[in-house]
């Protein structure tokens, strides 16, 4: 039997068009401790569900207007899952199957035994709870899948495919997206002359420098090693150019500090924008970032350099927005 504890910040919607029927529900209900609303339509249902947000509805089907089959139409179309249980006076077999067939969780015929109602309530709720559960852990395990753990920025598993839906979105309503890489510069020197968890922490601070820096649009991954890639959506080349000298800059301006271990370190980075009008994926569009990078790393690193579609060259970003041309070899 469950207890009242147990019951306590349940949330039950009953929908039916008698109002006894209600008045009966609603105190076997409330003394097993759940809190209870009501509704006497599946119009009022609907209102009732979307600021309610219940964990069960016990659903009359035959009603006036919208009957209990619509209104479960209505529930199953949201994101969040919500136990229901029809109550019906048609006890015939086929009605309990098209109830059943229409997705509801149970079916139970009146006039029921209160005792009954209860247990299967019980039952739908302890389901309910579980298929929450797995909701949770099935999110976790995507956030396990999907993110670095050193860093907390996406790994590559998930990146192409989120670049190819922003490729398209930009496509579609033609605005601007940068596809960042950046790579540290002599990072093989913090492992040789400190140790690995000190070239572990310094990744992390990295990751940590660029969450704080992009925004809750933008997203940014650990492309492997010490290299990263960063995304700017609906972003100018104008726009692109600020944000790359800014995160140069704030990278080279910190001092990575743990425990003995002390040291200071630049990047380059390299960055392609794509203005929504050309055809590109996202590995072509990520390989005209890297190219960038490389040649930032050839010409002297610890600068930006970005690739220009339509010269189909890099171009040396100076902080005062200084251009010298230099072609990719």
């Amino acid at each position: 039997m469950v207890t009242k504890l147990e019951s306590f910040g349940q949330k039950i919607l009953v929908v039916d068009d008698d109002p006894e029927c209600i008045k009966i529900v609603t105190k076997a209900l409330q003394w097993e401790g759940y809190t209870v609303e009501s509704a006497n339509s599946g119009r009022e249902a609907i209102t009732k569900i979307n600021h309610y947000n219940p964990h069960l509805v016990l659903l009359d089907i035959n009603m006036p207007g919208l009957n209990g089959l619509d209104t479960l139409k209505y529930l199953r179309a949201n994101n969040e899952y919500v136990a229901t249980i029809f109550v019906s006076g048609e006890s015939n077999t086929e009605d309990i199957i098209r109830g059943l067939d229409a997705s509801a969780d149970d079916y139970i015929c009146k006039p029921y035994d209160t005792g009954e109602l209860l247990a299967r309530v019980r039952t739908q709720l302890r389901i309910k709870k579980l298929h929450d559960d797995l909701r949770v852990a099935n999110a976790r395990l995507k956030e396990l899948v999907d993110i670095d753990d050193l860093t907390g920025l996406f790994n590559m598993r998930s990146l192409y495919s989120k670049l190819d839906h922003e490729i398209e979105r930009a496509s579609r309503y033609e605005r601007g997206l940068c596809v960042i890489m950046m790579d540290m510069d002599h990072f093989k020197r913090v492992n040789d002359s400190h140790d690995h968890l000190f070239g572990s922490f310094v990744l992390s601070e990295v990751g940590r420098i660029i969450k704080e820096n992009i925004r809750k649009i933008d997203f940014a991954a650990r492309y492997g090693g010490d290299e990263f890639l960063v995304v700017l959506t609906e972003t100018s080349l104008e726009g692109a150019k600020s944000f790359s000298e800014r995160l140069r800059d704030r990278i080279e301006s910190n001092t990575f500090k743990s425990n003995d271990y002390e040291i200071q370190l630049t990047v380059s980075m390299g960055f392609a924008v794509f203005s929504g009008t050309q055809g590109i994926d996202a590995k072509t569009f990520v390989r005209h970032a890297d190219r960038a990078l490389y040649d930032a790393k050839e010409n002297g690193r610890n600068r930006v350099h970005y690739y220009d579609f339509d010269k189909d060259e890099s171009v040396l970003l100076e902080p005062k927005d200084k251009k010298i041309l230099r072609k990719s070899s």
